[in-house]
This record gives structure tokens, sequence and C-alpha cells, in this order.
């Protein structure tokens, strides 16, 4: 079961400099879904001179699971960082172009501030607190959590007034971690601590999660098991998801929309089983065509992609 519904019709995307902004959500059972998160023209800068992101414009809307696909270095990752506030801490900025959450505009917002407004970011990597247990780690989790009116909860540092509930809630989605609950989070497998992280955003209560490669460096048998745990989560708890993953596949698989990314801005975009059956889409990211994997800048002689690229 897929999250939501996407945006009705492709974004264009820039032409001889021309820039768009974020694409009209469609009608859900015939009403509009608002936007969650928008993009409106983002540029990003490192060091005040590279430039990484051009022009980005995208819509996530309320429940619904997008996915952000791209080859390394198209900007995914700094997508998301823009998005979380964390672009600060490698010299980065929002130069251009707005980002609005929940109807309010965040481009300039503290990262502490973003999660406290319900937006929690997994970064890749699997980050965990190697020295903290299993349970340690969930409760740090909800620390900044707050209440449906926009308060800090006043239980989210107190596990036994406040958190049991939730780290059942995590466990009933990760039983293996349920096992493992006094074992500190270093000693945990790569796809352990890949579980606790989610584990530890959900504790969080977000009302959107970013997941950064949330597969990567996973055996497929776990790949595809934590896919599963991801559209559980968007299913059962109505979380709102926005997916980078360069396993296109099983981001579709589990996606309503999705938007592929080249050289810092949109190339592609629109439903995740049209994007499934696009032939670029299988050419160039789910290895179906007679070329293969390859990036949209390495080819001499297409058509339609034309446009893309001016």
């Amino acid at each position: 079961m897929k999250g939501g519904e996407g945006p009705a019709a492709p974004l264009p995307s820039p032409s001889n400099g021309e820039r768009t902004a974020a694409p009209p959500l469609s009608p859900n059972n015939g009403e509009r879904t608002p936007a969650l998160l928008r993009l409106n023209n983002v540029e990003v800068r490192y060091d005040e001179v590279i430039l990484v992101l051009r022009g980005l414009s995208l819509a996530v809307a309320e429940g619904q699971v997008a996915a952000l696909l791209g080859s390394n270095g198209a900007g995914k990752t700094t997508a998301l960082k823009a998005i979380s506030g964390l672009l600060h801490m490698e010299d980065g900025r929002v130069s251009d172009g707005t980002i609005v959450f929940a109807g309010e505009e965040i481009q300039w917002t503290a990262a502490h501030r973003i999660v406290e407004k319900g937006l929690f970011q997994v970064l890749e990597g699997r980050r965990v607190f190697e020295h903290l247990t299993v349970q340690e780690n969930l409760v740090a989790g909800a620390h900044a959590r707050r209440d449906p009116h926009g308060r800090r909860d006043p239980h989210a540092r107190r596990e036994r007034a406040g958190t049991p509930a939730d780290v059942d809630r995590v466990f009933s989605y990760f039983p293996q971690l349920a096992e493992r609950r006094r074992q500190t989070a270093g000693h945990l497998s790569g796809g352990e601590q890949q579980m606790l992280a989610l584990g530890r955003a959900l504790m969080a209560r977000p009302r959107m999660m970013l997941l950064d490669e949330p597969s990567l460096g996973l055996a497929p048998i776990l790949v595809e098991s934590i896919f599963e745990i991801v559209e559980r989560i968007a299913r059962e708890e109505g979380t709102t998801i926005l997916l980078v993953e360069q396993n296109a596949r099983m981001a579709l698989s589990v996606a309503a929309y999705g938007y592929v990314m080249e050289a810092g801005r949109v190339v592609l975009e629109g439903p995740a089983d049209e994007l499934q059956k696009n032939e670029d889409v299988k050419e160039f990211y789910l290895g179906l065509g007679d070329g293969g994997r390859r990036s949209y800048r390495d080819v001499k002689h297409y058509r339609r992609r034309k446009r893309w690229l001016s």
C-alpha cells in the first residue's frame, strides 16, 4: 500500500535559465491534499562559492511517501540537509528559494527547532549512540518531541512517565531490538543499527521523516525488511516520508510519487508506478536498458531528454 496521492502532472524543468515553482498537488478522494513540505526554487551553496542545488522544486503531500532518486553527486543528501537545517555544519547555506514545512518557512530555522516542529532526519550511515543501550538510544529520541499543540512533551525526558508505550511501539516494528534492549548499540549489526536509527526517529513522534539511504551497506534480505517497515510506518502512523535512495527499485515500490535529480535539480518526476515503467528510469536507474546504468549527462544522443539538460 502506498501513502497518499502525488502531484498530478510532471514539473517542467528549468529551461534557458527559467525557474519554476513546485507542482500543485492533485485531489485526493475529491479534496485537495495539502503539501506538508514544499521546496520552491531552492539554491544551496557551500563555502559561498560551490553551487550544489540549482533551483530545486518539489512537494510532498501530507501522509505521502515520496522518493528522491539520483546518482552520486546529484544533490540528494544536500537537499535533505537543507530541509533539516544541517547545512551549516558543512559550511553550506540556502542562498535562494524557500522551504516550507506545515505552512511555515524553515530555511533559516535552527536544526533543533525543526525537529521540534515534527520534522526528523535519519542520517546516512546508521548514526546511533554507540555507548548507550538500545533502550537508552530510543529514550533519547523522545527528548525533543512535542504534544499535538506544539508544546514540549513534559514526559519526554522521563522514561517511566512518558515513553514506555512508545518504546513498546518501536519494538513492535523491530522485534529484534526488543531482544537486545539492554545491549549497547555499538555491538549491534549494521542492519540492527539501521533499525535503531529508524526507531529513535519514531520516538520523536515525527510528522515527517527524511530518510537518507536507509539501505546503504545492508544485505538484500535486510533491505527488503527495512523498506517493508518504512511502508508500515507511513501506513500505520500516518507519517509523511521523503526517501533518498540509490536503490530505485525498492524506493519506488513503497513510494507514491518520485523525483529524479541530476546536477542539483529535478529532471524527471511522476507517480511511482509510472516512473517504474518509464524507459529512461528503467535504463538509467533500474538497470533494465541495453546500456545499463548511466548518467543523463553521459548521453550524447537523446530526444525528449534534451529539454531537461538545456
